[in-house]
């Protein structure tokens, strides 16, 4: 299969040796409206470079892409991609409304093409491995989780667009909180029904550059989220409660359970943990256009955008807010 990269960005190299480390996968072309970062991300693979998508498309030489483009490019693009027959994988969000996300589902399942959404989370070796241990229900049931981010929202600190509203559909809760959201109900084993968040806009940013969640989902389990932009600490750690364990994950260190006052490593960090998960991602959307189901649902992608949208609202309105359609009672 002829793989189409669109979006020569930072995770681009990861996609493109997962394409190398695939077997049946072969990149065949690379696109980005800078030229040079297209040729430099097809450096050595010899894949052709494009710097308009919709040239690539024509051009008959891939049978799926990668979108790895601007959030709010995500339905246009794919959209293109399905038009031509191409199937899809779009980086996380799904798109930066409801609408674009069901429009983007629809359009590739009228065109009968693959779409799978990059919610790389579930493929990162230490976030799998707790996986692992929850389904064995040796820590009994899920009853709380907390997440905590660092990242860097100060204006010169990343691309421009993510600083536009229009173009990335937020700031640090649609792009790191949308890591968050997305671990935190896979793990959570639920939807949420309730939602408080609280924004907060520094450094002169168009878009939020701090956040905070407070989730129920619909099975009783309590989720906190923080992100906090460049903070003298900076963390990435993610703590599930359960009836008879804590279960502690850190991709810096590895995924730790506690249990009984004695705790245990079910993995070690390793350098290759990243690239890891990005070939794996590639291999589900390979097994999807074979006829498989995604592992990460298209329900799933697009409830963690409307959690996002929901947070900005909440913390507009300042109250909570719930996800419960009207006469369910809470």
């Amino acid at each position: 299969m002829r793989i189409g990269l669109i979006g020569a960005g930072a995770v681009a190299p990861f996609h493109i040796t997962a394409a190398a480390e695939n077997d049946g996968l072969e990149l065949t072309a690379v696109c980005d409206i800078d030229a040079d970062a297209a040729a430099r991300a097809a450096s050595g693979s010899g894949a052709a470079v494009f710097t308009d998508h919709r040239r690539m498309l024509t051009a008959g030489v891939v049978d799926a892409v990668i979108v790895n483009t601007p959030h709010a490019t995500h339905l246009p693009i794919g959209a293109d991609a399905a038009a031509a027959g191409a199937h899809v994988m779009v980086e996380k969000p799904m798109a930066t409304t409801l609408q674009d996300c069901d429009r983007l589902a629809e359009l590739c399942r009228q065109a009968g093409v693959g779409l799978t959404i990059g919610h790389i989370q579930h493929y990162m070796p230490e976030k799998v491995a707790a996986q692992r241990v929850l389904a064995t229900g040796e820590l009994g049931a899920v009853r709380m989780i907390r997440d905590n981010r660092s990242t860097d929202y100060r204006p010169g600190s990343r691309s421009e667009w993510f600083f536009s509203p229009e173009i990335a559909g937020g700031g640090a809760l649609m792009n790191i909180g949308g890591h968050c959201l997305d671990r935190s109900l896979w793990f959570g084993g639920g939807r949420a029904v309730e939602m408080l968040a609280t924004t907060v806009h520094r450094f002169g940013a168009a878009v939020e550059t701090d956040g905070a969640m407070l989730l129920r989902l619909d099975n009783g389990v309590g989720v906190s989220i923080t992100v906090v932009s460049d903070p003298g600490t900076r963390g990435d750690l993610l703590t599930i409660v359960c009836d008879r364990g804590v279960i502690e994950i850190d991709p810096r260190v590895g995924t730790t359970v506690h249990a009984n006052g004695r705790s245990r490593v079910v993995h070690e960090h390793h350098a290759d943990d990243i690239q890891r998960a990005f070939t794996a991602q590639l291999a589900d959307f390979a097994a999807v256009i074979a006829g498989a189901e995604p592992t990460v649902a298209h329900a799933h992608a697009r409830h963690v955008v409307e959690l996002v949208l929901t947070a900005y609202r909440s913390a507009d309105e300042g109250r909570a807010l719930s996800l419960l359609p009207a006469g369910v009672p809470a």
